[in-house]
């Protein structure tokens, strides 16, 4: 069914929260035809409806409706392909994500650069093992993979960032050396296609090969060719730990250098080294702002973070790709260097730190055998059980699994996470891997633990552990100091996950509940709307989303899914001289 063809769907007598952030909630109804607001009528709603219209009650105000959540850090880039119904994010009430996150995805590639890739981030998003599935990449394009999404059907709207690290690996491969001037004019000339066929900015992970080998020099000549299409820049930045202000100061720098719109993607302080150190990050933000710079952020609302157990060497031991990695382990004298580096000089793939084995938690395997040993339990705790150290169980797991471990990391503070939320340039973003054994619960919980835990329970002093085996209602509750998080309450909120967002992507046409604007909408209960996924048990649908539509099409009905597939491809495009995004 195209978008054209959705039918038309009454919402009677909701409360509207339309996703600015300033207007007041009232009762409405909205009329939805062809995909988009067609009407919404703000007296009491004895409208008409034809026997082919749905019409959902809202109960003189008891359930909320406002725009689709907008997932800016996704990856869902082949999950939106193989696991299409998509329910962690339609559950969720997500209508809209960015992908081709952290500098690596699956576009723009050639058949040698796409195999490296599928091992190298396996841990993120799978690797089917379906050849079929896989001969889809011909032309290895990101105009490709958008008409990959679109006649595949997808749940949700996507939207693409080209990545840094893509580039370098079609240009340098692995090598850990600074580009030519050759190089960087090839690499630009692959970016201005990239953009020209609809990508509406540029990510890099920064913190993973082989993006992380590009010298600042080297960004600044891409970011001209972001800036001068409108489109943003979305770094995984050079450090989340020690170093962390420094690698955003760094980033802002290259903003202000360049003239490039700036989204700091999970832009968190993790380790023992940034706790408490919110303000100072924020005070960067403000004082670039001040400058003219355009930044903006997205946060997670945990505090553990999830990556790739590999992701954690140094970037030395990670040249080159996979069979080099396992080369390196594999190697008695190597292994001994990198042993020293991860536990006590400090790796560069864990943000400058050491590793701390005990908050290093096992989340998937690729390999199924390993399971039951692994997933669920901490190195500590599997080399205290084994008899082994911690670091020889990493080299053990990294080679076993070929690479493909995923973790959970226990390094995050709570205030730190409550601040950065406030500020007023922030939007929600999951990060979310869907793809894991043992996920982080992020990835089906994140939108409505913004608006359930943050902006309701904490203000009325109730605070949800998510590590205590779940109840009934997914975790157990305890009484705590009432703090307000977001001082325009729900209104703020939504506007947080809603229109900020869209307005970073340059949205013309959602974003907020207006005529004219796409039917991406969520119906909810504020009294009971929360994640019931926890760090026990991940994979939980959240609580109180009653129903999402997407581009018009209802695609959670009642608190069931129901497999319909409306979602589209937002692509920048030129108009004139001006770059819109549709």
């Amino acid at each position: 069914m195209s978008v054209q063809e959705a039918a038309p769907v009454l919402i009677r007598n909701a409360t509207i929260i339309d996703g600015m952030g300033s207007t007041p909630r009232y009762i409405a109804s909205v009329l939805i035809r062809e995909g988009t607001i067609h009407k919404i009528f703000t007296h009491p709603a004895d409208v008409l409806a034809s026997e082919r219209t749905r019409v959902i009650d809202c109960e003189d105000g008891r359930l909320t409706v406002c725009p689709g959540f907008i997932d800016m850090h996704a990856h869902s880039d082949l999950s939106l392909l193989h696991t299409p119904e998509h329910f962690a994010k339609v559950t969720q009430g997500v209508t809209t994500e960015v992908i081709g996150q952290d500098g690596i995805a699956y576009a723009p590639v050639d058949p040698e650069c796409l195999e490296k890739i599928r091992t190298q981030i396996a841990g993120w998003n799978g690797n089917p093992e379906d050849e079929t599935f896989w001969s889809m990449w011909k032309q290895g394009s990101v105009s490709e993979y958008l008409d990959l999404l679109d006649t595949s059907r997808i749940a949700t709207n996507a939207a693409f960032l080209v990545p840094q690290g893509n580039l370098r690996m079609l240009v340098l491969g692995y090598n850990q050396r600074p580009a030519t001037l050759q190089e960087i004019t090839r690499m630009q000339e692959i970016l201005l296609q990239s953009l020209e066929q609809g990508a509406v900015g540029m990510s890099s992970g920064l913190t993973y090969v082989p993006g992380m080998y590009a010298a600042d020099s080297e960004l600044g000549q891409l970011l001209r060719i972001v800036a001068q299409y409108g489109a943003y820049y979305c770094p995984h930045t050079r450090s989340y730990g020690k170093g962390a202000l420094q690698a955003y100061a760094e980033m802002i720098a290259l903003a202000k250098e360049t003239g490039v719109r700036l989204h700091l993607t999970h832009a968190t302080l993790k380790f023992a080294e940034n706790s408490g150190r919110a303000g100072e990050f924020l005070a960067l933000i403000d004082n670039a702002i001040q400058d003219g710079v355009d930044i903006t952020l997205d946060t997670y609302p945990y505090m553990p973070g999830s990556t790739t157990l590999a992701a954690l060497l140094p970037s030395w031991a990670a040249a080159g790709g996979t069979d080099s990695i396992l080369g390196r382990l594999n190697d008695p004298v190597t292994r001994k260097r990198i042993q020293h580096d991860v536990e006590v000089v400090g790796t560069d793939g864990c943000h400058g730190c050491t590793l701390e084995w005990d908050t290093i938690e096992i989340s998937g395997v690729g390999d199924a055998s390993l399971a039951s040993r692994y997933v669920g339990r901490t190195l500590a705790s599997v080399a205290a059980a084994s008899g082994r150290t911690a670091f020889e169980e990493l080299v053990y797991l990294l080679q076993a699994d070929k690479l493909a471990t995923t973790i959970l990391q226990h390094v995050g503070h709570e205030e730190n996470v409550r601040a950065i939320m406030r500020h007023p340039k922030h939007c929600g973003g999951s990060d979310g891997i869907l793809t894991s054994t043992k996920p982080h619960p992020r990835g089906w919980g994140t939108f409505p633990r913004f608006l359930g835990h943050y902006a309701r329970d904490l203000e009325r002093g109730k605070e949800r552990d998510l590590y205590s085996a779940a109840s009934a209602e997914g975790g157990v509750y305890r009484t705590v100091q009432p703090e307000k998080i977001f001082d325009g309450g729900l209104e703020e909120a939504v506007s947080h996950l809603t229109y900020r967002a869209a307005r970073v992507l340059r949205l013309q046409n959602r974003g907020l509940i207006k005529e004219g604007y796409r039917a991406d909408l969520v119906i909810f209960d504020p009294k009971t709307i929360c994640d019931q996924a926890t760090f026990n048990q991940p994979q939980r649908q959240a609580k109180g989303v009653q129903t999402v539509l997407v581009n018009g099409h209802i695609v959670l009905d009642e608190g069931v899914p129901n497999g319909a597939r409306s979602g589209q491809t937002i692509r920048m495009r030129r108009s004139g001289q001006e770059w819109t995004v549709s």
